[in-house]
């Protein structure tokens, strides 16, 4: 009896850490496309779109949204984008990535895959703008029909949630964060259950399974067909989030709390939406709130503004994610990154992120007043960043992981239309309000751009006057300078030549110590690397050495931690016997080739604005020597 005791503990321990991370899921993942309901109907009957709230039109609309969820959320991200993960990350850079490495032998192509990565995480930060701003005044909405004349403190209500959640970013999430799987599976219970009773009422709605609704919606009405593609694809909303958030918890938590709670609810919540619909067709003006009983409104408005705030928190966690990734893979400049949890290494906040993303949403709300007026704007992000997934896990699909192209094509040939499609009903927002992301998303790919030619630009240019390092250390035996004790490390681009840094030190101070280290940093298209292959060594004589630290795009680039790995007996890392030696540049915009001027004073502008690789790479601030070089572009 004792034995069979301990196996059932045993047992129920094993099945709690699976249950425990499908609720965490739910909590982090799940909150975009979860509070979609919110919003999704409302702007489809609502939205000057013109569909007929009958029952035709009705279960047409329906039909177009389950099978949209079963056809890009279920198939495309489940069974496919999921699996193509980087070492365990995802989201759009780490997929980048990947194809970057897919095509190592195709340069056109390479670059090609580079680009529609570069757009769909610029488009990505235009819906971390979007989606808390739509998202909180979705729910705060709710009030309007609770209380009469409320209407107009809306936006005030919305802007002060708002602005709070973003001042509490610094001070980190994670004690709240407890709160947010529950509050989350409450949700979703909640949702189901408004749909069953809405459903209850009318059966028939049922039938909007039948995919032959959607088809016959779009035979009856030809020109609303496309266009109202623009309005359903607001059920899609999140499902990048999905991806991106995989190396929280991996795949098979995020498609099981899919399939078994996220899917079924979202269903049946749409599908009692649409019961209430086909008994009162009036209530097209907020069918969401409308399917709860009178005496549930008020908590139910209470609930959607939790949910809602905690859908905001995944996206501005998933840019700050996206920012560290990018800014490693040299898209983006160094910015500071704060860590707010000791204990999760993925929980960052970075001030300079934080800080635009809250005006943007400031600026969204008071532009356009209403979640109705702003679903104008919302879908070009979402559906170009999807598209771009399509193409770059088709890249991974056919290149890397080589699958037969009789049976990969017409899948991914399918993903690419629907993914178009979508994307073409929602071109026409762009002039509709939905201006506001693509010029947000523009804005940052000629950024990001930028600094990636520039960066090379720079390397290029300091590398056309620069010393070869065997002549260099050649001379020095020749004329050895005043050696003085201890180690200097020289951060450089380029470890076969000789840092500027190291020249202008050894021209004003005619000294160089005992051991000169060349240190470069190179990131991988990997999230992490091991220990094992954290580092290179090379001695050159003469108390020359070439150190090479190889990171990932998610790990934490601490040079003097990872040095300490470095066991060779001559070289002596020890915190008081080390000098770092950074070489600052100064860019001047010149008329060499390379990019245009306003580009150069663009990137100009960037270089001297970024974070310095001293406290980027935590190196010890008694313990640096910073030196200026002019640099022409």
């Amino acid at each position: 009896m004792g034995q069979a005791s301990s196996h059932a503990a045993g047992a129920e321990h094993s099945a709690a850490k699976p249950i425990g991370m499908l609720v965490a899921a739910v909590g982090v993942v799940y909150g975009d496309i979860g509070t979609s309901p919110l919003y999704t109907l409302k702007e489809v009957f609502s939205g000057g779109y013109g569909v007929p709230v009958n029952h035709d039109g009705v279960l047409g609309i329906l039909a177009l949204i389950f099978w949209s969820l079963i056809w890009v959320v279920s198939i495309k991200y489940m069974m496919f984008v999921l699996r193509a993960d980087n070492q365990g990350e995802g989201g759009i850079m780490a997929l980048t990535a990947l194809a970057r490495r897919a095509a190592a032998g195709h340069a056109r192509l390479r670059t090609l895959l580079v680009v529609c990565g570069l757009i769909g995480a610029a488009l990505f930060y235009g819906d971390s703008m979007i989606t808390p701003a739509i998202s909180v005044l979705s729910a705060i909405e709710g009030l309007g029909l609770a209380f009469d004349g409320i209407d107009h403190w809306v936006v005030p209500l919305s802007l002060v949630v708002l602005v709070a959640l973003f001042l509490i970013q610094r001070h980190g999430t994670a004690r709240i964060g407890i709160l947010f799987g529950p509050i989350m599976v409450t949700w979703f219970v909640v949702l189901g259950a408004l749909g069953v009773y809405g459903i209850l009422q009318h059966p028939e709605v049922l039938q909007a399974m039948n995919p032959v609704w959607g088809v016959r919606f779009f035979i009856v009405h030809p020109g609303m067909g496309v266009a109202i593609l623009g309005a359903v694809v607001l059920a899609l909303t999140g499902a990048e989030a999905l991806y991106a958030d995989m190396g929280h918890f991996g795949r098979k938590p995020i498609a099981r709390a899919w399939f078994i709670l996220v899917l079924p609810a979202l269903v049946l919540n749409y599908f009692g939406q649409g019961a209430l619909l086909l008994g009162d067709p009036e209530a097209a003006r907020n069918p969401f709130y409308l399917l709860a009983p009178s005496w549930a409104l008020i908590p139910l408005v209470g609930l959607s503004t939790m949910a809602t705030v905690i859908a905001s928190q995944a996206v501005i966690s998933g840019a700050f994610s996206l920012t560290r990734q990018a800014i490693q893979l040299g898209y983006i400049p160094r910015m500071h990154i704060q860590h707010t949890s000791s204990a999760e290494q993925g929980q960052i906040y970075i001030g300079a992120v934080n800080w635009s993303l809250m005006v943007g949403v400031v600026l969204l709300v008071l532009g356009f007043e209403s979640s109705g007026a702003l679903a104008s704007a919302y879908g070009v992000a979402v559906t170009g960043t999807m598209l771009m997934t399509s193409i770059l896990v088709s890249a991974v699909i056919l290149l890397l992981w080589k699958w037969p192209p009789v049976l990969a094509v017409p899948i991914l040939l399918g993903f690419l239309l629907v993914d178009g499609v979508y994307f073409a009903a929602n071109v026409p927002k762009i002039v509709q309000g939905g201006a506001f992301p693509v010029i947000a998303g523009l804005a940052l790919f000629v950024l990001m751009t930028t600094w990636k030619r520039g960066k090379q630009l720079l390397v290029d240019r300091i590398d056309e006057g620069g010393l070869p390092l065997p002549i260099f250390i050649s001379s020095i035996a020749v004329q050895p300078p005043h050696r003085v004790q201890g180690t200097a490390v020289f951060l450089t681009a380029r470890p076969d030549a000789v840092p500027h840094a190291l020249l202008h030190n050894l021209l004003h101070n005619q000294v160089l110590h005992e051991q000169v280290v060349l240190l470069t940093v190179v990131y991988e298209d990997i999230p992490r690397v091991p220990p094992n292959r954290r580092f290179e060594v090379d001695s050159y004589g003469e108390g020359f050495f070439r150190v090479i630290l190889h990171f990932g795009f998610t790990d934490e680039p601490d040079v003097p931690q990872a040095l300490k790995l470095c066991h060779l007996d001559e070289l002596d890392f020890s915190p008081m016997r080390t000098t770092y030696f950074l070489s600052r540049e100064t860019v001047i915009a010149s008329k060499l080739e390379g990019m245009s001027r306003w580009r150069e004073a663009l990137f100009a502008f960037m270089l001297q604005n970024a974070n310095g690789n001293l406290r980027f790479f935590n190196l010890p601030l008694n313990r640096v020597i910073e030196l200026g070089t002019q640099v022409e572009m």
